[in-house]
């Protein structure tokens, strides 16, 4: 039996409660989804500036009328600490998702991200320590890693951040240590690289490269690649995300007061991609051939992206079941039903 078997096993024969900001969001749906499956009681916290109330239609309708409702869902604000005071009663694990993604969101509005991303971030620390919550695992970011060149990324190597959004997710693991030090309310925080899967959406300017690409091509509309397509990231797909999430938020006082990568140890070139995504298309009954159109680089962008995931093995007892390739095939029957395909 693995770790997240076992975790699994102890929280169905006793149930906690648990926290998710950001619930109707891409990650924050996911991982309500798996909790009420796994009968768990679930708040919610959501103020649908990036989610969307069809993430939480769809996951009431992936669950038993009882697992429904075990969901409390408060439409609040992370910006304003009496909501967050609200949210955190009662519970016993928070997993803080909620937040403004995007470099390119954070390079166009930088004031924005930085309300949402740390003053949020700091509401919720203040609100789970007060309500003296059993753990608090948090979002992090692999923009972290900034200008640091080396790969594997290693979770102590950090170089300078290159976008607002990196600046907001470095000062939040700095708060973090900063409440183990001052206050001795420890939490773990999860850098994320790429993380992709069913309910990431696809609309918008700041849409995520695989659900962009994959709507764009299933539309028949162009897409555009950054660079020469040879950029590489470490994509991960939702349901590892959602593991260590559950093993974070349970793990014991000796894994916390640290970060974690989030990934699965690979690196993918954009080229690479846009072929997996047309072949995952094709084996799902849409006849799609087209080419890529080139344009700029990014500002704020790193040219490579890789993970080193022994910390989170070996101390979290993570394990990803799904490499890109697996993911994007699970994923697409997701897209081509959400497009009416």
């Amino acid at each position: 039996m693995t770790k997240y078997e076992q975790v699994q096993k102890e929280l169905i024969a006793s149930p906690k409660v648990w926290l998710i900001t950001g619930v109707a969001g891409f990650i924050g749906s996911n991982l309500l989804e798996k909790l009420l499956l796994l009968n768990q009681k679930v708040v919610g916290l959501d103020n649908f500036l990036t989610g969307h109330q069809r993430n939480l239609d769809e996951v009431k309708s992936q669950v038993s009328d009882a697992q429904w409702l075990n969901f409390k869902f408060i439409n609040g604000d992370i910006r304003n600490l009496n909501d967050c005071a609200l949210a955190v009663e009662g519970v016993d694990y928070i997993l803080h998702q909620a937040a403004l993604g995007s470099v390119p969101r954070s390079i166009a509005d930088p004031i924005t991200t930085n309300a949402t991303n740390i003053t949020g971030f700091i509401h919720m620390l203040q609100a789970a320590k007060e309500a003296n919550v059993k753990s608090f695992t948090y979002a992090a970011s692999s923009s972290t890693y900034g200008d640091h060149p080396a790969l594997p990324k290693l979770e102590d190597n950090i170089g300078s951040p290159l976008s607002p959004y990196a600046v907001t997710k470095y000062v939040n693991e700095l708060y973090a240590g900063v409440y183990a030090r001052t206050y001795g309310f420890k939490s773990i925080g999860l850098r994320y690289f790429n993380v992709f899967g069913k309910r990431q959406d696809p609309d918008g300017a700041y849409a995520a490269v695989i659900p962009k690409w994959t709507a764009s091509l299933i539309i028949g509309n162009d897409v555009f690649i950054n660079g020469d397509g040879e950029t590489s990231r470490d994509f991960c797909f939702i349901e590892n995300t959602v593991q260590i999430n559950i093993l974070a938020a349970t793990a014991p006082d000796t894994a916390k007061d640290q970060v974690y990568n989030v990934a699965v140890g690979d690196r993918t070139t954009l080229n690479e991609l846009y072929d997996a995504i047309q072949l995952a298309l094709n084996e799902n009954g849409l006849s799609v051939d087209s080419k890529p159109i080139y344009r700029d680089f990014r500002a704020g962008d790193v040219r490579h992206s890789q993970a080193d995931i022994g910390k989170a093995k070996s101390i979290l007892g993570y394990h990803p079941e799904f490499k890109i390739f697996d993911g994007i095939s699970k994923a697409m029957p997701w897209y081509k039903a959400f497009l009416g395909k």
